[in-house]
């Protein structure tokens, strides 16, 4: 059980859409009142940082790109208008007509048997892109970082990963070239959601915040600064 979320009515139907669609990587809505919602268990262990090495694998990467691709395709045939979604939206260049997942931060992903099996926390999807989620899966994933702000067995494999990452998504060229273009909107969206609610009186994320403001700045600069080794990367065969 968890505090309702103010656009329920969306997540809901996109959630009941995703299993008549026959994807088996979502909750399902068991009950609601009004203040509190019941979501089905998913079995697994979700990739909470820091990450465990089961987590760090070019292979369980490659499980990721997988379970979003198989995502996008459950959720391409959702007609997302006539609801209510998640403010700020999707910036209008990153917008397809997909419903996106939009938090593809390894906390709410669930793996199973070293893979990647299940999203959870659909508070903010809304109208994206499968680029958009891509991004985000490659910021947070590869991670798009500099090395000396990645202390596990990823660092020194930045380019290698996104790579693989991209590989392995099914996406075509210019939609591969369409990701690379929506990172650093992408980390400028996410942060704004952030810093916003950090502004608004939130502990929790002027908390995190805190951590992450230095390592964030860093990120966003190196992902500027490699834009055309990133191009090459995920354009490569």
């Amino acid at each position: 059980m968890r505090p309702v979320a103010p656009c329920r009515e969306a997540t809901h139907a996109l959630l009941a859409h995703l299993r008549a669609a026959g994807f088996p990587g979502s909750p399902s809505v068991l009950a609601v009142s009004p203040s509190a919602e019941t979501l089905t268990y998913v079995p697994g262990t979700p990739a909470v940082p820091p990450l465990a090495p089961e987590f760090l694998t070019d292979d369980a990467l490659a499980s990721v790109a997988a379970l979003l691709r198989d995502y996008h395709r459950a959720a391409a045939s959702f007609d997302p208008s006539g609801y209510r979604w998640p403010r700020p939206a999707v910036p209008a260049p990153f917008r397809t007509g997909l419903v996106s997942h939009n938090d593809v931060y390894p906390a709410n992903l669930v793996f199973s048997g070293g893979r990647a099996a299940a999203l959870i926390d659909f508070d903010l999807a809304g109208p994206g892109s499968a680029a958009w989620d891509f991004a985000a899966a490659a910021r947070t994933w590869v991670p798009l970082a500099p090395d000396s702000d990645i202390h596990d067995s990823r660092s020194g494999r930045v380019l290698s990963r996104f790579r693989i990452l991209l590989s392995a998504s099914g996406l075509s060229s210019s939609e591969r070239r369409d990701v690379v273009e929506a990172i650093v909107p992408n980390h400028d969206w996410t942060y704004a959601i952030v810093t916003g609610a950090a502004a608004a009186g939130h502990p929790a994320f002027a908390d995190y915040w805190r951590r992450v403001a230095g390592p964030a700045a860093r990120a966003r600069a190196w992902c500027l600064r490699h834009r055309r080794d990133l191009l090459r990367a995920a354009t490569a065969p």
